[in-house]
């Protein structure tokens, strides 16, 4: 089904796992994507708009770069992220002003520039990644549950102020994921990743955790057209698993 045909993308994150299954799925589904990260090199795209988040003339720029390049803005997806370990007493500064600057300012930022773009040209589709973990507090986890309740609140608050103009903003709230960031936290800890992960699969009620390709479908689902009536909301996938 081409249900995107015509539509214009940005996503951020885009080399990671997730963010590379809502860039392939997008572009399967006919829309026309531009894919920016750190390093987008043998990313998929019909735009590539490598830079750092935590530079903020980047940020601000995104969206109108992915607009010129692909000829229009229909949907951002703010997908990119950083999770810093432990409570706040084994947090540093740099713990702190990273996971700021990639997790609340940045998309903070492209929002404030995608949004009046998107209202001049009938409205769009914002989807920000959240996580379970900012609807829910979660243990040894201080900075990352803060930034993510941050962007949950940020999305409805934008949500409510310009759904007038036609631009729907809502979030996904994943809880694990099986992705390279998860398996490569595993192994700074000095546990076997797969080891790890089949741990976890025992302690999901769907009786595995999610892959990328499930936070995908739901994220794409909240970009179309589908999800129409649908501003506000802060989605858990998280199969059946609290925070816990």
């Amino acid at each position: 089904m081409h249900y995107f045909e015509g539509k214009h993308a940005l996503v951020t994150g885009a080399a990671g796992g997730i963010g590379a299954a809502i860039v392939g799925m997008l572009r399967e589904r006919g829309a026309l994507v531009a894919v920016a990260d750190r390093d987008v090199t043998g990313v998929d795209g019909e735009a590539h708009l490598p830079g750092d988040l935590t530079d903020s003339a980047y940020a601000d720029a995104l969206p109108a770069a992915a607009a010129e390049a692909l000829g229009g803005l229909d949907i951002v997806v703010n997908n990119a992220g950083i999770m810093r370990r432990g409570p706040v007493t084994a947090s540093s500064d740099e713990d702190f002003a990273i996971s700021v600057a990639v997790n609340i300012e940045a998309p903070f930022r492209i929002c404030r520039a995608a949004i009046p773009l998107m209202a001049k040209t009938g409205g769009g589709a914002i989807v920000n990644t959240a996580s379970c973990w900012g609807v829910h507090p979660g243990p040894d986890h201080a900075i990352y549950c803060m930034t993510k309740a941050a962007i949950a609140s940020l999305t409805q608050c934008m949500a409510r102020d310009h759904a007038q103009e036609g631009v729907r903003i809502n979030a996904v709230c994943p809880n694990e994921v099986d992705t390279p960031m998860l398996r490569t936290g595993f192994e700074q800890r000095g546990f076997d990743p797969a080891g790890a992960v089949a741990e976890l699969d025992k302690s999901v009620p769907l009786g595995r955790i999610a892959q990328p390709d499930d936070i995908a479908d739901v994220v794409l689902f909240l970009a179309s057209d589908q999800a129409r009536y649908m501003c506000g909301a802060l989605v858990e996938v998280n199969g059946g698993k609290s925070v816990s």
